[in-house]
């Protein structure tokens, strides 16, 4: 049976969002997510099973993995009109590997409730594992993966480039956001996440509530940052303001309400106008900072709990973004091993 989604959101009296696709099994599944993921991930949930289904076309118990292999091939292709246009990046056309991979990451979520709730006719995941090969069944192996993903190193700023930045700010509220992503390595949500009683002044320290995954830590940050929000508090944000939200918006029909992530994407966008930069989004001025951090010595164990990742690995890009960091590495091992493939060698 075809059906198509119809992608809404509604705002509930208690500000929670509210998605429906039109399906019931759907719509139930994004209820019981609410309260296991954050709102990002709930939205996206619901944008990338409406994705899916708009393609699909197919009720969500008739589904089966030659349908999700075929959404695959369709997400790789380029849109009409756009079949010349290749991403500088990978020279590809069509959605990027990672948005596939998390597109699918959705649905086979979505088939894995069904299936735990086991009330409706599926009894298997039509997402596979993988692409099967000789090898991986003789050892019982996962396989290929279905979307083979490529890890690229994070762009970084130049040392110039972040003068360049700090210089075309026009706020001491966009300085002081800016610092606590370059001097602190914060993520945009939780720059915009900061409330007044986050602020731990005398440890010059933030306590971060709405870290990834809804964990929490306390991280310091420089005295540098501490100033400038100082500056904004006495001089820019506005007396009448009632949320205890740390940024809000100065002016405009929202001024003295919490800076949305359209307006913290768009202040830094101008600046980088401004300031002539080609790049310089908020995740390439968290990537920065550990890399200088690693670049200044600090432990890989220290960065990794400064940016608040679960795992080590998500953290040892750090290690190779760092310029010297492996020159070093290898300038010890080698001179090491030729000195002992010259001993009793006449010189």
């Amino acid at each position: 049976m075809e059906w198509s989604p119809s992608f809404e959101c509604h705002v509930r009296p208690d500000g929670e969002h509210v998605y429906r696709i039109g399906h019931q099994l759907i719509d139930e599944f994004l209820e019981f997510v609410v309260g296991r993921a954050r709102p990002n991930t709930v939205r996206a949930y619901a944008h990338d099973l409406s994705v899916f289904f708009s393609v699909v076309k197919t009720d969500p118990v008739e589904v089966r993995p030659k349908d999700v292999m075929a959404f695959v091939t369709a997400q790789r292709l380029p849109k009409p009109g756009a079949e010349n246009v290749v991403r500088i990046a990978d020279g590809s056309a069509g959605l990027s590997t990672a948005t596939i991979k998390r597109r699918l990451a959705a649905v086979s979520s979505f088939y894995g409730y069904l299936i735990t709730r086991d009330d409706v006719s599926v009894t298997a995941n039509p997402v596979p594992r993988g692409i099967a090969t000789r090898q991986s069944r003789s050892r019982n192996g996962r396989g290929l993966p279905l979307v083979r993903g490529v890890r690229r190193l994070p762009r970084i700023l130049e040392a110039e480039e972040i003068d360049a930045l700090m210089g075309a700010l026009r706020t001491e509220r966009d300085r002081a956001m800016t610092q606590a992503m370059v001097l602190g390595g914060l993520r945009r949500c939780e720059v915009l996440g900061l409330r007044l009683g986050d602020l731990r002044l005398g440890e010059w320290r933030v306590l971060i509530r709405e870290g990834k995954g809804g964990h929490e830590r306390l991280v310091p940050l420089s005295p540098t940052f501490f100033a400038t929000v100082a500056r904004y508090m006495d001089h820019e944000r506005p007396p009448e303001t009632t949320s205890d939200s740390l940024f809000v918006a100065l002016k405009g029909a929202r001024r003295g309400q919490p800076l949305s992530v359209p307006g913290l994407d768009q202040i830094i966008r101008a600046a980088r106008v401004r300031a002539g930069l080609s790049h310089g989004t908020c995740h390439e001025l968290r990537h920065t900072c550990f890399t200088r951090l690693r670049e200044a010595g600090m432990a890989i164990e220290a960065i990794q709990a400064q940016a608040g990742h679960r795992s080590i690995t998500s953290t040892q890009v750090y290690l190779h973004l760092s310029v010297d960091w492996l020159a070093d590495e290898y300038r010890r091992a080698i001179e090491a091993i030729e000195a002992q493939a010259l001993v009793g060698v006449a010189q």
